[in-house]
């Protein structure tokens, strides 16, 4: 297949396409799939990131609920980030692609594997997916990954992507079967050791949209309404205007049709 122009003018009508829920053609996607991981492989893992700024959790590909977020919260992902290079970063882990599945779909993964990096927020807030990891006690040691790859079954790309906080202090055997939990300790002196103030990381259903941890040196957003269409619960994103003043934006489920 010849590579095809991702020019500013195309992007401003594939994200007007987009916005209106009609799919790209098989050839503009896996070109806009290419141009996306041109940018991605140049960033950092860890990326830093200006206040203000919205932090979303999961979205689980409810696209209506995708579009009110930028509504609510902020200005399609993979089309806006080629088309203004916009700080975006992946909070949902990567997926295992059969090689029997078509090209485009294999695309879109490795998209998706160079997005799965973290973001810190004037240097205060780390944003991640699932949690922390015993084997990073730094944010240079995020630094130093390579995530041009699958994401192993264990080790600390793996741990980023599945851990979850806990109650019990330390680190305990994850029931998801990847991963660990984590204890206020071990957040408290991540953050220290850092020069954190909190933890900002999705990966997990919560009824409210967003639950605080470890006296609020972690915190959960999840930002898919209703999930699964059977869960109801709600959605939330934070909105950060610095590190001292953030507020929680909750919402419900975005009928379909709206849009």
């Amino acid at each position: 297949m010849e590579p095809m122009n991702v020019d500013n003018g195309g992007l401003d009508a594939q994200i007007e396409q987009l916005m209106q829920c009609r799919p790209l053609a098989e050839q503009e996607v896996k070109a806009l799939c290419e141009k996306a991981k041109e940018i991605l492989m140049e960033e950092s893992n860890v990326q830093p990131v200006k206040s203000p700024v919205t932090i979303c959790g999961d979205i689980h590909g409810q696209f209506h609920d995708l579009v009110e977020l930028f509504r609510i919260g902020g200005k399609l992902l993979v089309a806006l980030k080629v088309r203004y290079h916009i700080e975006l970063r992946s909070f949902v882990e990567t997926t295992r692609v059969d090689s029997n599945l078509c090209g485009v779909v294999a695309d879109c993964s490795m998209e998706q594997r160079l997005a799965n990096g973290d973001v810190v927020v004037e240097s205060e807030i780390f944003c991640l997916h699932g949690g922390l990891s015993p084997s990073i006690e730094n944010l240079d040691s995020v630094r130093s990954l390579d995530r041009v790859q699958e994401v192993p079954h264990e080790g600390p790309m793996c741990d980023l992507l599945w851990s979850d906080p806990d109650d019990r202090c330390g680190w305990g055997i994850s029931p998801r079967g990847a991963g660990y939990t984590f204890g206020q300790d071990i957040s408290e002196q991540f953050n220290h050791t850092n020069n954190l103030k909190l933890v900002a990381r999705a990966h997990q259903l919560v009824m409210e949209g967003y639950n605080w941890a470890h006296e609020q040196k972690v915190v959960t957003i999840f930002s898919a309404p209703n999930y699964c269409y059977r869960c109801g619960n709600m959605a939330s994103i934070l909105e950060v205007d610095d590190c001292n003043s953030h507020t929680f934006i909750q919402r419900k489920l975005v009928p379909i049709g709206v849009y």
